[in-house]
């Protein structure tokens, strides 16, 4: 059975691409970026570079936008507009991880689009990548509610960086969902990195 699921985070750089291509090694699940903001640093040629698993499939954005900002405005920099209805899922006979940009309420154009949306019309499974800092308690459980309030199944949580059992205990209780794997803070990057950490993923 193909199954959908998107990765999204409690904000801006904390750790999506990487979760997904740890993911993907994993599972051996395809990989789609359907908005990428920025040209130079894509996240579809990132996980590329780290992924081992001859099974994935990499499949190139629907929104491909030069300005490294957020969607709605690189869209209107771009002289283009991001909707809704414009999106397709990738052709595959396989499961798909597809990686959103940003937070939840991340807006795709200036009429009340939102990056979520992309995954409640395709009705994907959440995967939600949390990195503890002052304030991260408040941003994962405003994510959360969210989520529930537009009736998505959150999969499980990653925890990325520095850890604080105090705010992962928390979060674990009032969420009530799966622990899907801690990524420590490494100096590099690497397809070794990767395929560590993917042996270890609790699915």
């Amino acid at each position: 059975m193909i199954k959908k699921y998107f990765v999204t985070a409690i904000g801006t750089d904390c750790g999506k691409t990487l979760a997904s291509a740890i993911l993907c090694e994993s599972l051996g699940f395809d990989y789609w970026k359907p908005v990428q903001s920025g040209i130079l640093e894509r996240d579809s040629e990132k996980v590329k570079s780290l992924v081992d698993n001859t099974n994935v499939f990499i499949h190139p954005e629907k929104f491909l936008l030069e300005t490294p900002v957020s969607p709605h405005q690189s869209a209107f920099i771009d002289r283009t507009y991001i909707d809704l209805k414009d999106f397709e899922l990738p052709k595959t006979q396989n499961s798909l991880i597809i990686e959103g940009a940003g937070g939840v309420l991340v807006p795709l154009n200036f009429d009340g689009s939102f990056v979520i949306d992309i995954a409640q019309k395709f009705n994907c499974e959440i995967i939600l990548v949390v990195s503890l800092y002052l304030g991260s308690i408040n941003h994962t459980l405003l994510t959360i509610k969210e989520l529930k309030q537009r009736g998505l199944v959150l999969k499980g949580i990653i925890f990325n960086g520095l850890s604080n059992n105090y705010s992962e205990q928390l979060i674990l209780k009032y969420v009530n969902c799966k622990l899907l794997l801690h990524i420590n803070k490494e100096e590099e990057i690497t397809k070794e990195i990767v395929k560590k950490y993917a042996k270890i993923l609790k699915w």
